[in-house]
């Protein structure tokens, strides 16, 4: 009996126990279980020579971000300076985003407030006419050198510059200022963890930012002086909590755009970007300074008389580069420079070749680059504008989802707070009349809606953008109201008000009264145009 053979214990559909061990004592490739599976064998594969060197890791948003702000937040600033594509990168967008600054307009729900059509009209233009008087004052500003439109083009810049900025809203009575509401701006680095130093050991308290146990923001840690001021030595921390306890008002704005959960400080937004800018920079200054030598024209000359120094050396002292000392060794390249060589000294000429054929090609291939890393396109980014109509309209339509959406942001993280603090001061003192403000929510909600409009979209040709907006009106697409603010930045009610007058005293003058107009139709020709350009960008 045990000499016998058994046959291996097996099931339905099941293979014998001993091929099973067989298969299981087979080693993984590589020893890694699961490599050379699904994304094993693509984007996370260890073993392609295309991906060997790739040194990543992960890492919490207190490792990625928090760490690193302080150097990123040095290095945009730097960039910001003294790269003229970052410079330019950046004013594109507070030019498009904010331009002049974003404009009140007053929206309530007169329906929820049982208001008339006539009566919210009322309101809505009392309530601008106050925040007109306002934010057009600098009083409105803590340091009286900017108004609530200066400020939203700072505050925005800052934010791009910096990664984030705050602002707070401190009340100060001024003479012959009706309202007591001012805006401080507070650059980024202002905010950090009392001490000056960061630790992140204790992770109650990051960058300057105060969380609870379940991770709510609850209070930011501001430093009377900037960390880095040769004046703040003896330098203190505030405590500021981020809401009211018994209003639940903001004390503090903080106008940041997360990447990731749990972040705390905003990223610059050149910090993708940082280090291709960089080095194009210094490309940049590399060929200009060769493009400058190669146009120099100098020349040597060789002597054996020992008096030949007395002619001097024909570059003006202006041009001359102070290497630090005073030898006669130096040989200076200028303008019709003249240099005199000592004996036996010979000069070779070297041809650098300037200006490389090949610049203008490579720095725009990486402005394509850098264009998308910003969602700039390449015509907004370098303000070139050579290609086709619709090609370039294009270019302009595709940045302009990007200017609206950060427009947005503005709108409701800066100028919504900011307006929503202006009415509760306005009604407490009682210029503003909104009864229930105080009491309901949603009567507060009510009257605090605005929208929040600036400066308009650009356009390649004005007499194509009014027809189509004349046929979106007849078509019901849109509306006058938002037409007119969309091509002129204007308000249709106040034009039409203006128009009437116009047109009296055009007619109490005598003369013809402009009639209404129908929008021209496209003429053959501009339709030919249209597509001579779209078979130019195939």
């Amino acid at each position: 009996m045990l000499n016998e053979k058994v046959d291996p214990v097996r099931t339905e559909n099941e293979e014998p126990i001993s091929t099973i061990k067989q298969h299981s004592s087979r080693k993984a490739p590589n020893n890694q279980v699961g490599e050379g599976q699904g994304y094993g064998r693509h984007g996370a594969s260890r073993t392609r020579k295309s991906l060997e060197g790739w040194i990543s890791s992960l890492g919490s948003p207190l490792e990625d971000i928090e760490r690193n702000i302080g150097t990123l937040r040095e290095r945009s600033r730097d960039l910001y300076m003294g790269s003229p594509i970052s410079t330019g990168a950046l004013r594109t967008l507070v030019t498009n985003v904010v331009g002049s600054g974003l404009r009140l307009n007053a929206s309530i729900d007169a329906e929820f407030l049982k208001l008339t059509e006539e009566e919210a009209d009322a309101w809505e233009t009392h309530v601008e006419r106050e925040f007109a008087l306002w934010s057009e004052s600098k009083a409105c500003d803590v340091t009286r050198m900017n108004d609530f439109y200066q400020l939203q083009q700072l505050s925005f810049l800052s934010m791009l510059v910096s990664g984030d900025t705050f602002a707070i809203l401190p009340y100060h009575k001024r003479v012959g200022v009706p309202y007591e509401l001012t805006i401080q701006l507070l650059e980024a680095d202002r905010i950090c963890s009392p001490g000056g130093f960061e630790t992140y050991t204790d992770t109650t308290i990051v960058n300057g930012v105060e969380t609870d146990k379940k991770g709510e923001v609850i209070a930011y840690h501001v430093a009377n002086k900037h960390p880095k001021s040769i004046t703040s030595v003896q330098n203190k921390w505030t405590r500021l909590e981020k809401y009211g306890k018994k209003s639940g008002r903001p004390n503090i704005l903080h106008l940041i755009e997360m990447e990731r959960p749990e972040q705390r400080r905003g990223v610059p937004i050149l910090a993708p970007v940082i280090e291709t800018l960089k080095q194009l920079t210094r490309y940049s200054d590399a060929e200009l300074m060769a493009a400058v030598i190669s146009g120099m024209y100098t020349l040597f000359v060789t002597s054996e008389s020992p008096e030949s120094d007395t002619m001097g050396r024909g570059i003006s002292p202006d041009d001359e580069i102070d290497f630090g000392n005073d030898s006669d060794e130096d040989i200076q390249v200028g303008n019709g420079t003249v240099n005199f060589l000592r004996e036996g000294e010979k000069i070779q000429e070297s041809n650098p070749g300037r200006p490389n054929v090949a610049f203008d090609g490579f720095v725009t291939s990486m402005c394509r680059q850098i264009g998308v890393a910003l969602e700039i396109p390449y015509e907004v980014l370098m303000k070139h504008f050579t290609s086709s109509y619709s090609a370039s309209r294009g270019a302009l339509l595709e940045a302009w989802k990007m200017f609206k959406r950060r427009r947005q942001f503005v709108a409701t993280n800066f100028c919504q707070p900011i307006y929503e603090e202006f009415l509760v001061e306005g009604i407490a003192k009682g210029r503003i009349y909104a009864p229930g403000y105080f009491t309901d929510p949603m009567v507060r909600k009510s009257y605090s809606k605005a929208e929040w409009h600036g400066p308009t979209q650009g356009q390649l040709d004005p007499l194509k953008e009014v027809n189509a907006a004349a046929k979106r009106i007849d078509e019901g697409l849109s509306t006058r109201t938002r037409e007119a603010n969309e091509l002129t930045g204007t308000n249709f009610f106040e034009n039409h008000s203006l128009r009437v007058r116009e047109e009296r005293a055009r007619r109490e003058a005598g003369l013809d009264s402009a009639s209404m107009k129908q929008p021209t139709p496209m003429l053959e020709t501009e339709m030919e145009e249209d597509e001579e350009d779209d078979r130019d960008d195939k």
